[in-house]
């Protein structure tokens, strides 16, 4: 409960992993910024990995590795004039022919598909690095080929402009040099200064669009971390407060210093809520989604808070709930979320909505037992909260889910789809719990072992696992799961 407490005061715009991708961009300030840029370029150089390549160090995730690898070498490329960046170079070189030469099969690999705007944003990287002299031209490789992707999803747009009103904001920085004409430049820019709450996007407005920008350059200073790493989103003051509290919701009872430690966040939650939109991932940011709607409306009336479930209900698409507008293929997740926050508002199982969501959950599971979802490298997350929310509903997709949750558990007692990992263990824990809790049979010794394994790795750093521009991993958010699972292991 003390650490309960201590994580309930640390909850502010969001602790978050840096990215050697986003990083990348500040480094390429030097103009504009000299100090800052070597700063960040000092931390790509700090970062690279022993095989070369820059991204997620333990989690091999291919597009990760593609894009933060591509931004490092062009950065590095751009700056680097000691002999230690020309070695760095050298190494960096080597992995990228080995990753852009094995893109086909690589990016086929990744089961939850593209990192956010990858498709986008590859084809100017690759068109940079090919005009740099870092790679071959890449022609109809995969990577070269991906230039009609990012025409496809140009095509969306239907002759609009991009502005901050439309996700596409957020990775701005694929128009590169020839393609600005896509862009409202006057109007992408959020309240903070950046755009789209994104380091290597706001990086690139000032420095190709809005040359010094000061309020651009201001919202950088502000999120840039000490070493010079940056994060791939901030803040994220609506996603930190509401996955930690619903996490931790999860558990039986509260004493009464956590739950006040709880109103100012539910207040502030309620406060950003838009009855005719819901709700997005940050308080200064335009676009609302599902995913973070639906999990707040859960959230906020679990606790008695009055929300208007219209604001949900305007993300039903005919087949299932969108996320955001021109998103390319739904969210798992988004639909379990707005599957919660239908519960949450009394709907039965016979609502249409709530047969839409099943329908399409049912339709989505990977041998007929678990999830993968977009924004997560780990089928266990997608899983877990399908457990929790979907029991109501669907009790046999629910039961064959902790039967693939059972028969994947490592002989230590750990989870993990890439490795063992705390989070991971922390999910499936969560979901083992809950449905015991509910009347499911689960062998009390398999949460036991996995209880005593997470318990004696539960401490951080944590793996990035969670899918934006590149791995990230939202720290406060994992470190209540993991609080969350060692208390539901307990009282079972």
């Amino acid at each position: 409960m003390e650490e309960i407490r201590k994580l309930l005061k640390e909850i502010g715009p969001g602790r978050m992993s840096s990215t050697a991708y986003d990083t990348s961009w500040v480094a390429r300030l030097n103009e504009i910024d000299p100090v800052l840029s070597n700063r960040s370029l000092e931390w790509i150089s700090e970062n690279q990995l022993p095989d070369g390549s820059w991204g997620a160090k333990d989690i091999y995730y291919y597009h990760d590795r593609v894009i933060c690898t591509l931004g490092a070498m062009i950065a590095l490329t751009h700056r680097g004039r000691r002999a230690y960046d020309k070695a760095q170079i050298e190494k960096g070189l080597f992995a990228l022919e080995n990753i852009t030469a094995g893109a086909t099969g690589g990016l086929a690999s990744d089961p939850n598909g593209a990192t956010v705007g990858f498709e986008m944003i590859v084809p100017t990287l690759v068109a940079e690095a090919e005009k740099l002299g870092i790679i071959k031209q890449q022609g109809n490789r995969i990577l070269g080929r991906m230039s009609h992707m990012r025409a496809i999803k140009i095509g969306k747009l239907a002759g609009r402009k991009i502005d901050k009103q439309v996700t596409p904001a957020f990775s701005c920085e694929m128009a590169g040099v020839d393609g600005q004409a896509i862009l409202n430049i006057d109007d992408l820019q959020e309240s903070n200064g950046s755009v789209g709450n994104s380091p290597s996007a706001t990086a690139y407005f000032a420095m190709s669009l809005k040359h010094q920008d000061q309020s651009a350059m201001q919202y950088i200073h502000e999120y840039i971390s000490a070493d010079g790493g940056s994060p791939n989103v901030a803040p994220f003051d609506i996603f930190e407060p509401a996955w930690v509290l619903w996490n931790l919701s999860l558990i039986s009872n509260f004493n009464a210093e956590a739950d006040s430690l709880y109103e100012s966040h539910l207040d502030f939650l309620q406060d950003h809520w838009s009855n005719s939109q819901g709700i997005g991932h940050a308080s200064e940011y335009t676009p609302k989604d599902s995913d973070d709607s639906g999990l707040v409306f859960d959230l906020l009336t679990r606790f008695g808070r009055k929300v208007d479930i219209e604001a949900i209900l305007k993300y039903e698409e005919s087949e299932f709930f969108r996320c955001f507008e021109l998103e390319a293929n739904p969210s798992i997740s988004a639909n379990i979320h707005v599957l919660g926050a239908l519960q949450q508002a009394g709907f039965d199982e016979a609502n249409p909505s709530v047969q839409k969501i099943l329908k399409f959950l049912r339709s989505r599971l990977i041998d007929s037992s678990y999830w993968f979802d977009k924004w997560h490298a780990s089928p266990y997350y997608a899983t877990s909260h399908g457990v929790i929310l979907c029991q109501a509903y669907a009790k046999d997709i629910c039961a064959k889910a902790i039967q693939w949750i059972l028969n994947t558990q490592n002989e230590d007692g750990s989870w993990g789809i890439y490795k063992p990992t705390a989070e991971e263990t922390a999910y499936a824990l969560q979901a083992l719990s809950i449905w015991r809790r509910s009347g499911g049979a689960v062998p009390r010794d398999k949460i036991k072992q996995g209880l005593d394994w997470l318990e004696e790795y539960s401490n951080a750093p944590y793996e990035p696992l969670w899918i934006g521009k590149a791995l990230y991993c939202p720290e406060l958010v994992v470190r209540s799961t993991i609080l969350s699972a060692i208390i539901l292991a307990k009282e079972e």
